[in-house]
């Protein structure tokens, strides 16, 4: 069983709130076109040893409030990874440093780590 640590309540909730805008972002992701700039379809041809034909439909791009969003949701990662990885407590660890981030990443998490792998 892997050591309890007593992580201070603003850092377990700077990585809830991380897990909560990861999997925001990755449902928003989903439901974006493939290309952020408009692109015409396209078919892949069949390959040697590959049965396998890939097709994408024409792209409309993202529109200027899904490109706010997607900017939004990358700051507000980016900005919650800083908080979750150079908090203070990190410094009051002398050893286990790696498995206490490891533990803190599986508290509490959002239940959509599995669709992230």
């Amino acid at each position: 069983m892997a050591e309890k640590y007593d992580f201070p309540d603003d850092l377990r909730d700077a990585q809830l709130e991380l897990h909560q805008a990861q999997a925001e972002y990755r449902a928003l992701c989903r439901r974006l076109p493939w290309s952020v700039e408009p692109e015409p379809g396209w078919t892949s041809e069949k390959q040697m040893l590959n049965e396998r034909v890939v097709s994408f439909p024409a792209s409309p791009g993202y529109s200027a409030e899904e490109r706010a969003q997607v900017e939004d949701f990358r700051r507000r990662i980016l900005d919650l990874s800083v908080t979750v990885s150079t908090h203070p407590y990190w410094t009051s660890l002398t050893a286990g440093v790696v498995d206490a981030r490891m533990a803190l990443k599986h508290t509490g998490g959002t239940g959509d780590e599995d669709a992230a792998a």
